[in-house]
């Protein structure tokens, strides 16, 4: 099978871009062909003309087209698969394969179909003003934090919704939670053509002990709408405790000028030394106050053998199985989460027990087998109703 995906890079380093690259792998690894239709919006110039030009794209990019074009004439594509389009691809290079009746498949790792930020939030709080499509509010409340921002986001979503430049094209949706799928069924996509799949999870090796571990850690993006609050609040009532965040500051420095001393911050960090940073923990916390698609992290912990404390709140239910592999919260309560968080550190054992119970899991339910599994299932069904949709 050929698969053409297509991606647009965020400026900085994501999740995203480390789920395509699995996925891409794992299909080369099984022997089909990937193809890449890939931008970087690091690459957007700094100028006043770089950002107008990426405003303008988002809404619509004949450059992209054309080079959607080039690429279906060149090569027979049994799939495209897409993830995200903004700000230098746009949906306009979506047509182009319908014409071609070569079927698209949709993964939605976040709510950016819905919600012009994709995160259902607003100035640090749940928002779904948009939802069915009342992209202003984005404008009025200022939700990307900088007005022309605001204003490029409504507009774009504004501008797919109204051409239903993603909908009428994109044959199957993939999301990652069945709460995800609810929320796109209660949005107007048709349950038949949304599609469940988690993450996959890393082949790696347990760490050590869960009970020998000594730090309280947190991996990710370091930014308001990841609880990062509640995290440095929790370090603050338990002060003997230890805690560690490994992820890129830079977006809030003010998070490391402000922190009490007993946490350490490790800067973003892969391969051996983030294994290395799961050997040293003994429970992960993802203390995220917005709905989270599927975090990476939540899974790459319950590989490594660690305890996931987590809100209650989006899809992390499904992932973490109170009392079982880990511990839930409601997010924002903060001496729910110190009171949690005690619990586990007071009891190694029970530590243990969960360590066990949430690797088994991964590698049960989040398998690199099993998530080919549910991808070629996703393709087929794809290609039986792609033709047919096109002609």
């Amino acid at each position: 099978m050929r698969i053409l995906m297509v991606h647009n890079d965020y400026a900085r380093p994501s999740g995203e871009e480390h789920a395509c690259e699995s996925i891409a792998r794992l299909l080369e690894e099984r022997g089909h062909g990937v193809t890449w239709l890939r931008k970087s919006s690091a690459d957007i110039p700094a100028s006043l003309r770089g950002r107008a030009q990426a405003f303008f794209s988002g809404i619509y990019s004949f450059r992209a087209r054309r080079e959607m074009d080039r690429l279906l004439s060149g090569g027979d594509f049994d799939i495209v698969q897409v993830q995200n389009l903004y700000p230098l691809l746009s949906p306009s290079m979506l047509p182009p394969a319908r014409t071609r009746g070569v079927p698209i498949v949709m993964r939605c790792p976040n709510y950016r179909l819905f919600c012009p930020i994709g995160l259902f939030l607003s100035n640090g709080h749940l928002c779904e003003k948009c939802f069915t499509g009342w992209e202003w509010w984005c404008v009025l409340k200022n939700c990307a934090g900088s007005l022309p921002k605001s204003i490029g986001y409504a507009l774009r979503n504004a501008f797919a919704r109204a051409t239903g430049m993603i909908r009428d094209n994109v044959t199957l949706f993939i999301v990652l939670s069945d709460f995800q799928r609810r929320r796109f069924a209660a949005a107007g996509i048709e349950p038949g053509r949304i599609e469940v799949l988690p993450n996959m999870a890393p082949a790696q090796e347990p760490a050590a002990d869960a009970g020998e571990g000594s730090l309280v850690s947190f991996v990710g993006r370091i930014s308001p709408e990841k609880g990062i609050g509640d995290f440095l609040a929790a370090a603050r009532a338990l002060p003997e405790q230890r805690f560690a965040l490994a992820g890129d500051a830079s977006p809030m420095p003010e998070v490391e000028r402000d922190a009490p001393p007993n946490v350490t911050f490790s800067g973003f960090l892969s391969g051996g030394k983030l294994a290395e940073f799961y050997g040293a923990t003994r429970i992960l916390v993802c203390c995220s106050t917005c709905f989270e698609g599927f975090p990476n992290v939540v899974v790459e912990a319950m590989c490594a053998g660690r305890p996931v404390v987590a809100t209650r709140i989006g899809a992390l239910p499904e992932i973490v199985d109170d009392g079982v592999t880990g511990l839930l919260y409601e997010p924002g309560n903060v001496p729910e989460l110190v009171d949690k968080l005690g619990r586990l550190l007071a009891d190694p054992e029970l530590c243990r027990e969960m360590s066990a119970a949430g690797r088994q899991k991964a590698l049960y339910e989040y398998s690199r087998d099993k998530y080919y599994e549910r991808l070629m299932g996703i393709y087929q069904k794809a290609i039986a109703l792609g033709h047919p949709r096109a002609s």
